[in-house]
């Protein structure tokens, strides 16, 4: 188990949150695969080792990690929220044929937020960047 799941495990016990084999093995699985899953595909993942788990039991859970601060929801507006484990600031580079999402680094936009805050009087939380494009391999077909 890497440590970053370990980390999380240990979080949410300090929490008071129970940890169950499904709970763990979700996190473990969004934080593993990095690859921006909807609650579908860890569901579908999940199945042969939990298969009395449901699909509602995933989204309570995502639900409480979000909560949590550990997992953060994306939507793009075509109904089926992604979910990312990395909470870091960074960005999303997202497919417009086969809508696969890769993450990059950019130095913070803090100056963006600071500016912003300025000329509105909001108190800015944070922003979201998202870029579009073809991915490698829908490029090759």
């Amino acid at each position: 188990m890497s440590t970053r799941v370990q980390h999380a495990l240990d979080q949410l016990k300090i929490n008071g949150v129970r940890i169950t084999p499904q709970r763990h093995a979700i996190l473990t699985f969004l934080m593993e695969s990095m690859g921006h899953p909807t609650a579908d595909e860890i569901y579908r993942s999940l199945e042969p080792r939990f298969p009395n788990m449901s699909v509602a039991t995933v989204y309570n859970n995502l639900k409480m990690f979000i909560e949590a601060g550990m997992v953060r929801e994306l939507t793009y507006g075509d109904n089926s929220s992604r979910f990312d484990a990395d909470v870091s600031n960074h960005y999303h580079v997202i497919c417009e044929k086969c809508g696969k999402i890769k993450d990059f680094m950019y130095p913070s936009l803090e100056e963006v937020e600071r500016k912003a805050e300025e000329m509105t009087g909001f108190r800015v939380r944070g922003h979201r960047m998202e870029l579009y494009g073809v991915c490698n391999e829908c490029q090759d077909h």
